[in-house]
């Protein structure tokens, strides 16, 4: 299906507020809205809302034989498909191009920037590894999924626990949670994403964070995977607005900013959580 698109006078308005570094919303044009993040009664649920916008992370792992090629590391996988419960905009079993575009960086940041270690995933090489399967679910999308999704990702990796495991010889003894505690993930790094919208109208201000309306208005997209330690992980540009050298840079000293602060929330909110759960039943 065809996205709807705005009507003329509210493009008018949106594009003329957005000169005078407006938006409808009430933000300045580098704030980001709202992070609210909520866990799930299972270890590696986790619901991120961004302002509206709503992305459900799961993890679950399971056991098989490695691939011949890498026998010493775990396998991970990311499933994501968004459905018209997101919006009427989406289509089941046919992608759209922002679709394709969310499913390819989140395998970029989660997956290929090795934040999860994945010889720690190993059990007994070339025999027994973790499979993780990290399965995202888009449940309303009211604009940039993309950023809302990278951190219900990584908070739910970082949120998992799996099974304690005890190899002697070649036999494999996995422990449930009653006989042993979990065992959290060995992780790398935490990238998180921030996308900032473009505009072909002259003296028209980058923003962060569009919202549905801006993200249809917008002739283009930057999207940069930063993690705290201030290391740059991916950097994404979609749509035709060229982008000076200087201004990249400049996106990116302001991500780093943010991304701190997005750290810090998922590191308050893990501890907020773990401190009332209970892991090891005895």
């Amino acid at each position: 299906m065809r996205p709807t698109s705005p009507s003329i006078p509210e493009r008018d308005f949106t594009l003329e507020a957005l000169k005078q570094s407006l938006r409808v919303d009430g933000r300045g044009p580098l704030d980001m809205r709202s992070v609210v993040i909520d866990f799930g009664p299972e270890l590696g649920w986790v619901e991120c809302s961004l302002g509206k916008t709503r992305v459900l992370a799961q993890v679950d792992a399971k056991m098989v034989k490695p691939p011949e090629e890498r026998p010493l590391e775990g396998i991970i996988t990311i499933h994501s498909e968004i459905s018209p419960m997101a919006s009427s905009d989406f289509e089941q079993g046919r992608p759209s191009e922002e679709e394709v575009l969310i499913t390819r960086m989140l395998e970029k940041v989660l997956r290929r920037s090795d934040a999860v270690d994945k010889e720690s995933l190993c059990v007994l090489a070339g025999q027994r590894v973790w499979h993780l399967r990290l399965t995202m679910h888009f449940l309303a999308d009211a604009g940039n999924m993309l950023d809302c999704a990278c951190i219900a990702g990584i908070t739910a990796l970082k949120h998992f626990r799996r099974p304690e495991v005890e190899v002697i010889g070649d036999e494999v003894t996995i422990h449930p949670p009653t006989e042993r505690a979990p065992v959290p993930l060995s992780l790398h790094h935490t990238p998180f994403c921030l996308t900032f919208a473009y505009f072909s109208e002259p003296g028209t201000p980058p923003i962060l964070d569009p919202a549905r309306l801006e993200q249809t208005l917008a002739t283009g997209t930057l999207s940069v995977a930063l993690n705290a330690q201030r290391e740059l992980c991916v950097v994404q540009k979609a749509g035709g607005v060229p982008l000076a050298p200087n201004e990249i840079i400049r996106i990116i000293d302001l991500g780093i900013v943010k991304v701190k602060e997005l750290d810090a929330l998922v590191e308050a909110r893990l501890k907020e959580d773990w401190s009332g759960r209970t892991v090891e039943v005895r």
